[in-house]
C-alpha cells in the first residue's frame, strides 16, 4: 500500500494529527494535507497514486515534427523504400539542424498507428558477421526471379560490393546465361573498377556449365586475376548481403505498377539503384549511403595471376597428402598425380576435353598432359 494513503487512513481512523503523523513516518506535512484534501473532494479514489507526467510539453520535439515524420513515413512506404525510424531521422537531418531522437520518432509512429510493437528478436551481437575491409575487396552476385504483369517471370542478376553494399549492377534477363554474367561484370567494372574477389553460389552460370562444358565466368575471372569464391551448397547465408538486397528490390517493385516488358522492368530497377546507391541511408553503414561508403576508402583490385583459360573448364582443388587431385571425366573419377611436395597446395585445373593443365594458385604450371580414360591413376611422367 502507498505510505501516504496508509497515513491518511490512520488519521481518519484514529484522529491523530497530520503533523504528528508526518513526523512519525518521515513525510512532508503539506503533502499529506494535499492528499487529505483530495480524499475529502474525491473520496477513496483521491488517495490513489497519480501520474507525474505533465499534461502538455510545448518544447517536445516530437510534437514539432510529428506531421513531417508521418509525411516522410507515408512517402517512403508508398514508393517501396525503407521507412523505419532510423531512416526517417536521416531524412529529417537533411532538412533541419536539430531533429528528434530515433526513440521519439518511433513513439510518434506508434501513437499514429504506423508501428505495432513486436517481441524482442535475437540480438544482433550474437551473430558473427563478415564485412570486407575495402571497397571492391569482394563482390557478391546472385540471381533472383521477379514476376511482372500477366504472370511473366524474369530473372534479375544483382551484384553488390560487400564493403559498401553498393549495387554494382542489377540487370534483367529472360534466362541468365554465363556470357550474360561476364558482360554484366565488365559493365559494372567500367564504372566502379574490378574486384579482388567474386563471391557467388554454385549455379552453373557462375561455375562450369552442366554436362562438363566450359565455365565462361570462371575462365574470365582467371584471365582478369580475380579470385573466384563459392558458397557451400544449401548455405545462402554466405551470400547473405546480396540475398538481403533481393528482398529490398522486391519490396520496391511491389509498390510499382507491374512491368509489362523486360525494358520497363529494367527502367524500374535503374531508378531504384540510383536511389539506393546515392539517397537511401543504410543501417549497416551508420546511415551513410552506399556511394558515400564506397568513396570513403581506397579501392582494392585484382591481385591474382592472370591466367588465360579461354576454352577451358575451370576446376579448383587442393592437392591431398598423397600428392594427387581428382577429376571426373565422362562419369568416371580419375586421380591425377601432381607430386607429394605439393601436398596442401591450392591448384587450378583447366580442362578441355582430355587435355588437362594443372596450375598453382599463383599461376605457375605444375603439369600439362592428355588424360588416359582407360586408367584411374594418371601418374607423373
Amino acid at each position: 500500500m502507498d505510505k501516504g494513503r496508509f497515513v491518511i487512513e490512520v488519521h481518519l481512523r484514529t484522529g491523530r494529527p497530520i503533523g504528528e503523523l508526518a513526523r512519525s513516518y518521515g513525510l512532508d506535512r503539506s503533502w499529506l494535507y494535499r492528499r487529505l484534501a483530495r480524499y475529502r473532494a474525491e473520496g477513496v479514489a483521491g488517495l490513489e497514486p497519480r501520474s507525474r507526467r505533465p499534461h502538455r510539453s510545448p518544447t517536445r520535439r516530437g510534437d514539432l515534427y510529428e506531421d513531417e515524420i508521418v509525411s516522410i513515413r507515408k512517402e517512403l512506404t508508398d514508393r517501396g523504400f525503407d521507412a523505419g525510424a532510423d531512416t526517417i531521422r536521416t531524412h529529417l537531418r537533411r532538412r533541419h539542424d536539430v531533429v528528434p531522437s530515433v526513440s521519439t520518432i518511433w513513439r510518434v509512429l506508434k501513437a499514429r498507428g504506423f508501428v505495432t510493437p513486436q517481441p524482442h528478436k535475437r540480438p544482433k551481437s550474437s551473430y558473427t558477421r563478415f564485412v570486407a575491409e575495402l571497397p571492391n575487396e569482394c563482390w557478391q552476385a546472385d540471381v533472383t526471379h521477379v514476376e511482372v504483369a500477366d504472370g511473366v517471370v524474369f530473372e534479375v542478376l544483382n551484384i553488390i560490393d560487400d564493403h559498401s553494399r553498393l549495387c554494382v549492377a542489377s540487370r534483367v534477363f529472360v534466362f541468365t546465361r554465363s556470357p550474360d554474367v561476364v558482360r554484366t561484370l565488365h559493365r559494372g567494372a567500367a564504372q566502379w573498377g574490378y574486384p579482388e574477389k567474386f563471391l557467388s553460389d554454385n549455379a552453373a552460370i557462375f561455375t562450369a556449365s552442366k554436362g562438363g562444358g566450359v565455365g565462361d565466368m570462371e575462365a574470365e575471372l582467371l584471365s582478369l586475376g580475380i579470385a573466384s569464391k563459392h558458397s557451400r551448397p544449401y548455405h545462402p547465408q554466405t551470400c547473405g548481403k546480396v540475398e538481403r538486397f533481393h528482398q529490398t528490390v522486391k519490396k520496391y517493385l511491389a509498390k510499382q505498377e507491374p512491368a509489362t516488358s523486360k525494358k520497363q522492368l529494367q527502367g524500374q530497377l535503374n531508378r531504384f539503384v540510383s536511389y539506393y546507391n546515392t539517397v537511401r541511408p543504410h543501417r549497416s553503414l551508420g546511415r551513410r549511403t552506399p556511394a558515400e561508403a564506397f568513396a570513403a576508402r581506397e579501392k582494392s583490385q585484382p591481385r591474382g595471376p592472370r591466367i588465360d583459360a579461354a576454352g577451358y573448364r575451370v576446376r579448383n582443388d587442393k592437392v591431398n597428402k598423397n600428392g594427387t587431385v581428382t577429376l571426373r571425366y565422362r562419369g568416371q573419377l580419375h586421380h591425377i598425380g601432381v607430386g607429394r611436395p605439393y601436398a596442401g597446395w591450392r591448384v587450378v585445373l583447366l580442362v578441355a576435353g582430355r587435355e588437362i593443365r594443372v596450375l598453382g594458385a599463383d599461376g605457375s604450371p605444375l603439369r600439362h598432359f592428355t588424360l588416359d580414360p582407360s586408367t584411374d591413376y594418371q601418374p607423373m611422367p
